[in-house]
């Protein structure tokens, strides 16, 4: 039984091996950067280009450490607190998918693999904004409203949670800013429209923080 077992743990770091050793630019990380990091890291961009080979390869370990810490791509907020579209951040696989290439060298791979132009493919959603209301812990909302999206207005720190407290008691998440940075200021749209009655108050978890609630263009 434990030679069973020792041929099965080889067998299966073997195996993570060859998965790791597979991954490539031209096959995988080019198009997963494409699809999350080249709206902003592209030639005229706000940061610096990682829409070919060279330019990626030469930033690979700091990609790595960016992606581990997840503080690229910049979403700045929190899955599953709220429910939030456009969210370009990596999900664990994909982490796991760009250190792995990074741990083997950041290889390019068959250059016949790559896609034949880097096409900014990430694109965020624009709706026609209304009104904003201005969070405030000494009023609430007067009248029945629908929201459509939310924005940090002044954040005290980097970890801030948002939520809608109902008349009755109930407590609606919307929005949890963590690791949150002002040079990435962005518009955060509901997945779908957010109605909330009078009397309803926007609560945050650090007292001094505001935000505004977006309402659809009328």
């Amino acid at each position: 039984m434990k030679w069973a077992a020792a041929a099965i743990l080889v067998t299966a770091i073997a195996q993570a091996h060859d998965i790791g050793a597979q991954v490539t630019w031209s096959r995988e990380i080019s198009r997963l950067f494409d699809r999350h990091c080249t709206a902003c890291h592209r030639e005229g961009g706000q940061a610096f280009p990682l829409t070919a080979f060279p330019q990626a390869h030469a930033r690979a370990k700091e990609i790595a450490r960016s992606v581990l810490e997840r503080r690229m791509p910049p979403f700045g907020a929190v899955k599953g607190f709220g429910e939030l579209r456009d969210d370009e951040s990596l999900t664990q696989e994909q982490i796991e998918l760009v250190t792995s290439w990074v741990r083997a060298g950041a290889p390019e791979g068959d250059t016949a693999l790559a896609p034949k132009k880097a096409s900014v493919t990430q694109k965020l959603s624009i709706e026609k904004l209304g009104q904003e209301w201005v969070s405030d812990p000494r009023r609430k909302i007067e009248t029945q409203t629908t929201f459509i999206g939310i924005r940090a207005r002044t954040l005290s720190g980097d970890s801030v949670r948002v939520v809608a407290r109902r008349p009755d008691g109930t407590v609606e998440p919307l929005i949890w800013f963590y690791r949150y940075d002002s040079k990435f200021a962005r518009i955060y749209y509901f997945r779908k429209p957010v109605t909330l009655p009078a009397g309803t108050a926007i609560v945050t978890s650090v007292p001094g923080a505001t935000v505004a609630l977006l309402e659809p263009a009328r």
